[in-house]
């Protein structure tokens, strides 16, 4: 009897003190407000003027305004103050904003295109990279494949080369495909970058589905596809929802291959932002209007299945 009190003692869970919750508490939030922050400074610095966005010391409190994103999505030129007393009164608000700076918008500017061509190939090769890796990991996963260890250390091998070792033979190769500055050509080499990724996070999802379950699907009759499709993606839904959110992750925010093999009709925002420039140097209310809308997709995405990504990290971590 006193063993068995023991050993239930031994594997029981002490809940934590007062002193220790407050302790934790304290500790989460001061890293949501340091990890947070840099966020909302770029969030403010939108709203800001280019004088308040470049003034020193940092100015909290100002007087909030569009111009980032007017000149974000406009191009603009300057003309003198008789020209613009000549013009017709401005039709539109944001017209109204630029000729305050004896300015005229001449046209849009080219980040709609570049936001577009990141949606494309973002999603694009998330979804291959996701449908080549659940089809390869449940191979590894329900089928004998000689050399499958040896297989799935070199798969993981192609994520151990950092992008600037394979740049150059990447550009060579593109270039007599004639695949530079093309979306199809971004969308493929974002897919194989990112298998391999989908490979070994969905491989371990699948291991942890029961074999049993398919058995039985196929004894009532089932092919083996049926049962992928009505038997282990549902149970996967979760593994798979984690493994597109990191894919796309990379895909996003991937900036060496974008700046080498993309200038013109495929570009990303990556690659597009950092040459944001005003009139005198760098737009910095505009960067920071481009970088906050280039974080929108990501976060929505997150948003959407962050039940599946919680599930979906911790799937597997308690064994029987």
């Amino acid at each position: 009897m006193t063993a068995a009190v023991a050993k239930s003692t031994a594997h029981s869970i002490v809940e934590a003190s007062p002193r220790t919750k407050a302790f934790a508490g304290t500790l989460v939030i001061l890293y949501a407000l340091i990890t947070i922050l840099p966020l909302l400074w770029i969030v403010a610095t939108a709203f800001k003027s280019q004088s308040d966005a470049i003034a020193y010391p940092p100015k909290v409190i100002f007087e909030p305004t569009l111009e980032g994103y007017v000149n974000l999505f406009t191009v603009r030129t300057r003309q003198t103050p008789d020209f613009i007393a000549k013009l017709p009164a401005p039709e539109t608000w944001y017209d109204k904003l630029v000729r305050k700076h004896d300015m005229v918008i001449a046209g849009p500017s080219k980040v709609v295109p570049r936001f577009v061509n990141s949606l494309i190939i973002g999603f694009g090769s998330t979804f291959l990279a996701v449908f080549l890796g659940t089809l390869a990991a449940y191979a590894f996963s329900r089928f004998r494949i000689p050399l499958a260890d040896d297989l799935l250390f070199f798969i993981l091998s192609t994520r151990m080369m950092p992008p600037v070792a394979v740049a150059i033979p990447i550009y060579l190769m593109y270039r007599q495909l004639n695949l530079t500055d093309t979306r199809l050509g971004m969308i493929l080499l974002y897919t194989a970058v990112n298998v391999s990724l989908a490979v070994w996070l969905l491989k371990g999802f699948i291991d942890e589905i029961p074999r049993e379950y398919e058995e039985a699907a196929l004894v009532d009759g089932y092919t083996r596809l049926q049962a992928l499709r009505k038997v282990v993606l549902p149970q996967a839904v979760t593994g798979i929802a984690a493994t597109a959110i990191f894919c796309l992750i990379f895909s996003w925010n991937e900036y060496a291959f974008a700046v080498l093999l993309t200038s013109g009709e495929a570009q990303t925002m990556p690659p597009f932002i950092p040459f944001i420039i005003g009139e005198g140097g760098q737009d910095w209310p505009a960067v920071a209007a481009a970088t906050t809308l280039f974080v929108v997709p990501i976060v929505m995405f997150t948003v959407l299945l962050r039940k599946h990504l919680l599930r979906g990290i911790t799937f597997g971590a308690v064994r029987k």
